[in-house]
């Protein structure tokens, strides 16, 4: 439960890091590459949670190499499963909870918005005519998607008016804006506490809508003034629908207007600002993705099971050294990790012929008797493969040093004696 809370706090942190740097990065954008490029830039949240679910990549283990170390992470100390288990389940449950009330909010208003629009009829120009107006004209779907007019759309508007309205529509269906708004919809139900996710929906609305206006009227500039007119003709005043794209948008409607009086933007700087989004897109992701591998501060334990085994194969004879094939992690210590203790133990353990041990017993200790024990029963369980001489498997002893520290960035373990 606790690692659950803990990816969902990471990408809440994330997420505001990630839309306050495309807020501060808008004007620019809108400079570089319009109102088009500022609404691609929105692919760098779902790429940063998509990078904070992507494993870090586990280096291979290869046995013939002496001096590689062999990280392996507890599952976690006493004492911090002691002070995780009385909060974890309240608070999953009042997440869970949450996320339950806002889907259950936004799917009734959906169903609510589809049911007022009434009986539906095909018309000729491939739309869809409702016989209610809960807010249209606008895009009604997920899987099939319809273009959906009002009962008396051909009296408001003019033939090349509904032209228009439809091809814009026809836009929001072919860049996939229905499958970004019902990904919205999850993603405010997922991150209902997150204090920015009202405002960031609010502006990734926005700029869906400036980028298909700029996307309808691209192939016909001079229809600008008509394309102005026809939006001041709809301004809406009914509830919208969280997953429906609406033609009529009332709160961005002065900016919509505004961008239509944009001159056509230069090629290289619009090249220019792909480039960015893309490197912005990427590097953060890949940030995003690097950063878990310091985000959780968890006592580990690092052993290197080669560091001495071919130096004491040499002195013994031995044609292959004792090796160590599995080794389950020992418990860092409860007293030691609240008082923030570090330390390397050397271990010697005596392999029989048949890969058991014999005798376990500890050379060398930073700070005597803290991980003696922890150390010694873990090997216990450790599995050896016997050492070999002339042929045959024989018993021999090999020395392992184990790390214990309280970050994933302390020194390897040093010699021991």
């Amino acid at each position: 439960m606790t690692e659950l809370l803990d990816a969902l706090w990471r990408a809440s942190l994330w997420l505001a890091g990630a839309v306050m740097l495309l807020a501060l990065l808008r004007p620019l954008l809108v400079r570089m590459g319009g109102a088009g490029l500022a609404y691609r830039s929105w692919w760098l949240l779902p790429l940063v949670l998509l990078a904070l679910l992507l494993p870090l990549p586990q280096v291979a283990l290869l046995q013939h190499v002496p001096t590689l170390s062999l990280k392996v992470v507890p599952e976690a100390a006493d004492s911090m499963t002691g002070q995780a288990v009385p909060w974890a389940w309240p608070m999953l449950m009042a997440w869970a909870l949450g996320m339950g009330i806002c889907l259950l909010r936004d799917l009734r208003a959906q169903r609510r918005f589809e049911r007022n629009m009434g009986s539906l009829r095909l018309r000729a120009d491939g739309s869809w005519q409702a016989s209610g107006d809960p807010g249209l004209p606008a895009l009604v779907g997920l899987w099939r998607p319809r273009i959906v007019v009002g009962p008396d759309f051909d009296q408001q508007f003019s033939a090349q008016e509904q032209r228009l309205i439809l091809q814009h529509e026809r836009n929001h269906r072919r860049n996939g804006d229905h499958w970004a708004n019902a990904a919205l919809l999850l993603a405010r139900a997922m991150f209902w506490f997150h204090p920015l996710l009202s405002w960031a929906a609010h502006l990734f609305l926005r700029d869906q809508e400036l980028a298909c206006d700029a996307r309808t009227i691209a192939p016909q500039p001079a229809l600008r003034g008509l394309y102005a007119s026809t939006l001041l003709k709809a301004q809406l005043v009914h509830p919208v629908a969280p997953a429906v794209c609406h033609w009529r948008s009332q709160p961005v409607l002065k900016e919509r207007i505004a961008m239509l009086k944009q001159s056509k933007r230069k090629a290289l700087p619009w090249v220019s600002g792909q480039m960015l989004v893309v490197g912005l897109c990427v590097g953060m992701g890949a940030v995003a993705w690097a950063s878990q591998g310091t985000a959780a501060l968890v006592p580990s334990t690092s052993a290197e099971p080669f560091q001495f085994a071919q130096a004491d194969a040499a002195r013994a004879g031995l044609q292959r050294p004792v090796q160590v094939d599995k080794m389950t992690p020992p418990a860092y210590p409860r007293a030691a990790f609240e008082r923030g203790q570090e330390g390397v133990v050397t271990l010697k353990v005596q392999v029989d012929a048949q890969g058991l041990p014999t005798d376990i017993r500890v050379l060398s200790a930073t700070n005597p008797g803290v991980f003696d024990a922890v150390s010694i029963e873990a090997a216990k369980r450790w599995v050896y493969q016997p050492a070999m001489k002339d042929g045959k498997t024989v018993a021999a002893a090999v020395r392992i040093p184990l790390t214990f520290s309280m970050s994933e960035d302390s020194p390897a373990p040093g010699s021991g004696k």
